[in-house]
């Protein structure tokens, strides 16, 4: 087995997830970030990461980290992780496309004794049933005799600053027990907070998928808790805070479950599960409520307006934010669009607003053109969607002031009390 010390890392993919690792092993091993978007390598070389998942102060400390979008400077690396984006199509199925292209660019480039470790989140066995055979069609090698693998899921929190790449413990996993121990040595040399190593890449995997379908069936379960509450006129809000003195209570809140993890991974095990003949009922049940919840606010917020003899159809309504959470700017996956999009089923005109949001971006990739600052008086309701620090920084008032003498304030986030807000989950 070779020496960590010996190794010439590749992160293939520069996103939420491959930067951070790049950086990190970057400052001590000989690293080349790579990404096909030529847009994102020249952000990079000046120093700028538009995700503000690292800073230019940290882009600088990674002084053995380069960038490049030509596929021949991976010739020279040994260790190449993968870090692409595993969505879902509009059929809720999984979409391994960068996975493949990225395997695919690998198998371009392996040599014998490299060592390809993925990090997507995947199905259990996706790595070495879908990836793998890509490598060795392309690159002619055969796997675990002339190349090898590794699993290592990925575990970043997008805007978290206090749970850190070097700070979340690390699942490793090889093809080979040498393999699988070289991959977590290789880690365990950046991780502070130390690694677990997996029995098989299998398990690795399987271990990903539900660690984020575990977290929406909780959400799942306290949204329909929510609608329960909401028609017996009891406070969500309320039961859960009296609920969680209790030292075993969970404590998840109600809300829109978007992003690129909980309401994607499910859906990979799931998909698996049916492929070998198993249809699991409790995960697809969770994931119906969540997907649903869009439709449930914009009713709730219909049913109040009319109420209030307020005018639904031309009625203007201000969405306080576009990202899938607070104090980001990722918007993949993010569940505001299915409030856009009901919004529009009842005629509503509605205005999208996020300081945190690339404006060129969210047109890119919903059709949407968040306003620079919303019109004080002008809204019929205003939907507090995301809990960005700004809006809070608003309070109540500062709020309230963006409507008219007669709107009403639906507070999805809990960032107001309940006397402050006329809606809440």
């Amino acid at each position: 087995m070779k020496n960590i010390a010996d190794s010439q890392i590749a992160i293939i993919g520069l996103g939420y997830v491959g930067l951070p690792l790049a950086v990190e092993f970057g400052k001590h091993y000989a690293t080349l970030g790579f990404d096909i978007n030529k847009a994102r390598i020249a952000e990079l070389n000046m120093g700028e990461d538009h995700t503000l998942e690292v800073s230019s102060e940290e882009l600088k400390q990674a002084d053995k980290l380069r960038y490049s979008c030509e596929l021949d400077d991976l010739r020279n690396a040994n260790v190449f992780i993968v870090t692409v984006p595993t969505p879902i199509d509009e059929h809720r199925q999984p979409d391994l496309t960068p996975l493949i292209k990225a395997s695919e660019t690998l198998g371009k480039v392996i040599k014998k004794g490299d060592i390809v470790v993925y990090e997507s989140t995947v199905y259990p066995g996706a790595t070495e049933e879908d990836c793998i055979p890509v490598i060795e069609r392309v690159s002619g090698l055969k796997y675990n005799v002339d190349f090898f693998a590794g699993y290592s899921p990925e575990r970043i929190n997008p805007g978290d600053k206090e749970h850190r790449v070097t700070t979340i413990k690390k699942v490793t996993s090889g093809s080979t027990p040498e393999i699988a121990e070289f991959v977590d040595s290789l880690y365990g040399s950046i991780i502070t907070a130390g690694t677990y190593k997996a029995s098989s890449i299998r398990v690795a995997e399987a271990a990903k998928v539900i660690e984020n379908t575990q977290r929406d069936l909780n959400i799942a379960l306290i949204n329909e808790l929510a609608v329960i509450f909401n028609k017996l006129g009891i406070d969500t809000e309320e039961v859960l805070l009296a609920a969680g003195t209790k030292w075993n209570f969970l404590p998840f809140r109600p809300g829109l479950v978007g992003g690129h993890c909980i309401g994607v991974d499910p859906y990979y095990l799931t998909h698996k599960a049916q492929a070998i003949g198993y249809n699991p009922e409790v995960i697809l049940a969770g994931r119906r409520i969540n997907d649903s919840m869009g439709r449930y606010v914009i009713s709730q917020l219909v049913k109040a307006m009319i109420k209030r003899r307020i005018q639904v159809s031309g009625a203007r309504v201000l969405v306080m934010g576009l990202t899938f959470k607070e104090n980001c700017p990722d918007i993949r996956n993010t569940k505001v669009v299915d409030i856009l999009a009901e919004l529009k089923e009842y005629g509503v005109v509605a205005d999208v607003f996020d300081p945190w949001v690339d404006a060129a971006e969210a047109e890119h990739e919903y059709g949407i053109t968040p306003i620079a600052q919303p019109e004080a008086g002008s809204y019929d309701a205003v939907i507090l969607a995301v809990g960005h620090k700004q809006f809070r920084d608003m309070g109540a008032a500062g709020i309230r002031a963006l409507g008219n003498a007669d709107s009403i304030l639906y507070d999805l986030k809990y960032v107001l009390s309940t006397a402050d807000s006329d809606l809440r989950l």
